[in-house]
């Protein structure tokens, strides 16, 4: 531990993400990327960068991408925040509006909330899930700290209605709720159609999984314009340009092919659903998912033992060791090749190992 770091920094355990193996024969399906390649339309529009766009600082405001956020989700520019990726967006709102204050999530959730909430100063209050791991909404309705919550939720890939979260924003107007949509675009019904009611309500999204832009960062937040100019002073004290030139490119072609992303998700739920009959046929308790993952355990073999298996066929998973979840993987949904290549090794684990 350096000598300088103050007392917050010494403290921190930070977010460890999902292993990036270099091998590229393994099947890996432990990050929840996208099955698909991004649109064309993203390609081309990287391909049109020109050398003055780069030698160029790019639009601090990210206008054009703002503009087609909004329009796509029938709301104006001013209700649009980006950053780099949803982390960003999420790390922004917390130091701008949740820093030092209580803040409720579920106790199996995104690993990330007890990072920002140590980094800035706030009690976080880890409501149970039930044992189904359904979220317990009368616990969190009934406190008058901020929600935030991963809908779907991660690693479980349960989703809450929009009318559920409706009922959480709506019971305290007084109280901000964050809806972490990282997930959005696999089946589950936002809750993008309430930000023009509720001042009280954000939304963050990413195009990581939704738009297949892992690699290029980029993320936004829908709330009232209030909530939106506070996220930009934050922004604005940090960074005046977060979004390079290329990124605000490609991401304004992904938001306006929408055809694309109507199929990619339809593709996603397909492969989501083989991958789920399969293992239920195989003897595995398997959530019922509305994001690009599915979370799963096995009633005879271990989390450990399948996870070390599956490796040792070339094929990576996501476990956890905590105890609440220890015996389940989250697997994320791979094209259909993988999916039966998955399939594949399991029937081959579970044949090695049969009593």
């Amino acid at each position: 531990m350096s000598r300088f770091w103050v007392e917050t920094v010494a403290g921190l355990k930070p977010y460890v993400p999902g292993e990036q193996p270099a091998s590229v024969s393994l099947v890996k399906l432990n990050t929840n990327e996208h099955a698909l390649p991004p649109s064309a339309a993203v390609l081309d529009a990287i391909r049109a960068i020109e050398g003055d766009d780069l030698r160029r600082y790019p639009d601090p405001a990210a206008a054009k991408l703002r503009s087609m956020i909004g329009s796509a989700e029938s709301l104006s520019p001013e209700h649009v925040f980006v950053g780099n990726g949803s982390d960003e967006v999420l790390a922004h709102l917390w130091f701008g509006f949740l820093s030092g204050r209580p803040v409720q999530t579920l106790d199996t959730t995104y690993g990330f909330y007890p990072v920002w909430a140590r980094l800035y100063g706030s009690e976080l209050i880890e409501v149970p899930v039930h044992s189904d791991f359904s979220a317990d909404l009368e616990s969190l309705t009934g406190s008058a700290n901020a929600i935030v919550l991963a809908n779907p939720n991660a690693p479980t890939g349960l989703a809450l209605s929009r009318k559920e979260i409706e009922a959480l924003v709506a019971t305290n107007r007084d109280r901000l709720v964050v809806i972490d949509e990282a997930y959005y675009g696999f089946g589950a019904e936002s809750a993008a159609p309430l930000v023009p009611e509720y001042d009280n309500l954000i939304i963050t999204r990413s195009l990581s999984k939704s738009h297949a832009l892992a690699g290029l960062r980029v993320g936004y937040a829908l709330a009232q314009p209030e909530l939106i100019e506070g996220l930009n002073r934050v922004k604005d004290s940090f960074n005046s340009y977060p979004l390079d030139a290329v990124a605000q490119a490609a991401a304004a072609a992904a938001i306006d092919d929408s055809d694309w992303l109507l199929h990619a998700s339809a593709v996603v739920a397909e492969s989501r659903q083989v991958m789920a009959d399969g293992l239920i046929e195989l003897g595995f308790e398997v959530l019922p998912s509305l994001a690009n993952f599915i979370f799963v355990r096995h009633q005879q073999l271990s989390g450990a033992r399948l996870f070390d298996e599956l490796r040792v066929r070339d094929m990576l998973v996501r476990r956890w060791d905590h105890a609440r979840i220890s015996e389940w993987l989250r697997i994320s949904v791979g094209t259909r090749a993988q999916a039966d290549q998955l399939l594949h090794g399991v029937r081959e684990i579970l044949q090695a190992n049969a009593p």
